[in-house]
């Protein structure tokens, strides 16, 4: 037995999780990104390095130029080190070299702790540049700017990045407050219309869990973002981001060290989902598929009313989303389909007891610890005749 005692200290770290609206961010007129690289201390000019997602580049003609004579205009704060495009979607979390490239960049170009790593796109690139950033020199700042609906309303205001592994989503990341997100809404207008209804699920979701007024909103509002009226996406991303940024902040435990995961309803089905179409469905139809079998699930074991069940699954499709995939049924040799093993999966990637969060209302939720799972093929059953 030692006669010394344990030697123990609480260590407080303090992170401000800020998310700025603006548009045209590069534009020479809006000093956003330049007072906020510039916030933290006078004197030498910010070394950035910028990564752009290839998509969001073509659709964006000018921007990489935008970039460059934003740098100039501002050359007595900053100093560009460069522009690197990337190409986005899943494929690029799969690939180990795109972390390696990223790692290479930073050392050659001097990139210290008092430099900026940015990420532009969506919330593959995100997750990707993050990660590097977040592990070069054991953290370098990183501004996010998400230009995707999914981006801007939830994946890219959170604090996780990470890439795939063994096909495995996330399987390496790491927790790291972004220094600033700038949520850039002139960037969601070029949009594809599935990379825009993507993050209308995440709405959706964060209303069923913390806010039946907001749910009620996107009801109200079917049509304008059928129609991708620029105020309703707009206001949707915002009362999106604001849910999501304050769960994280309040919640006391914003790197996820316990077992709760509200904001990961629907997600189990959905992360499996995605693996089994090798990310043909977007995160957004696997999420859509995500809840609208964990409504049914609810509803089946008598926690969550059937008028309620309803107006989810008939806001799921009015906004054009399919509630059922052939995916459901793919069977990994036995009868049961491969979709159970998202359980486990689930369970593994979060760590400690198997949590999934269910509805008892509207904008009500809580955590149970195990799931039937003749009741989960009941109610994918369900949504196969629906």
């Amino acid at each position: 037995m030692s006669d010394f005692l344990p030697i123990e200290y609480p260590i407080q770290i303090p992170y401000q999780l800020r998310v700025y609206f603006t548009k045209r961010v590069f534009d020479s007129a809006n000093p956003l990104f330049r007072d906020l690289a510039c916030s933290r201390e006078s004197g030498n000019r910010r070394k950035t390095l910028i990564y752009v997602d290839e998509a969001v580049s073509q659709a964006n003609p000018g921007l990489t130029e935008g970039i460059e004579t934003y740098f100039k205009h501002h050359e007595n704060d900053l100093i560009l080190k460069g522009i690197h495009l990337l190409p986005g979607g899943e494929v690029i979390k799969n690939d180990s070299k795109v972390v390696k490239r990223i790692f290479s960049d930073i050392e050659e170009n001097g990139i210290c702790r008092h430099s900026y790593v940015v990420a532009i796109g969506g919330g593959a690139i995100l997750d990707t540049v993050g990660f590097a950033a977040a592990t070069a020199h054991r953290g370098i700042r990183h501004f996010r700017l998400p230009t995707t609906t999914l981006g801007q309303a939830d994946a890219g205001v959170g604090v996780k990045n990470g890439v795939n592994f063994h096909e495995k989503k996330n399987f390496v990341g790491t927790f790291a407050p972004p220094f600033a997100v700038i949520n850039d809404l002139q960037l969601l207008a070029t949009l594809p219309d599935i990379h825009m209804r993507n993050g209308y699920i995440e709405a959706i979701k964060v209303a069923l869990i913390r806010d039946s007024g907001f749910f009620r909103w996107i009801e109200d509002h079917v049509n304008e973002l059928n129609r991708f009226e620029p105020s309703a996406v707009e206001e949707l991303v915002y009362r999106c981001a604001k849910h999501h940024v304050a769960y994280i902040a309040t919640s006391g435990d914003p790197f996820e060290m316990g077992s709760v995961r509200p904001l990961d309803f629907g997600h189990w089905a959905a992360h499996k989902l995605e693996q089994l179409s090798k990310f043909e469905l977007s995160h957004g139809e696997a999420v859509a598929i995500g809840i609208a079998i964990d409504t049914l699930y609810s509803e089946e074991m008598g926690y969550l009313d059937s008028t309620s069940a309803q107006r989810i699954l008939a806001l799921l499709r009015q906004l054009n989303f399919e509630t059922y995939s052939d995916y459901l049924e793919k069977k990994n040799g036995s009868r049961f389909p491969y979709i159970l093993e998202g359980l486990e999966e689930f369970r593994e990637h979060l760590g400690g007891l198997l949590t999934i969060t269910l509805l008892k209302n509207i904008g009500s939720r809580f955590e149970v610890h195990e799931m039937d799972t003749d009741v989960v093929l009941r109610s994918i059953e369900r949504l196969k005749t629906l």
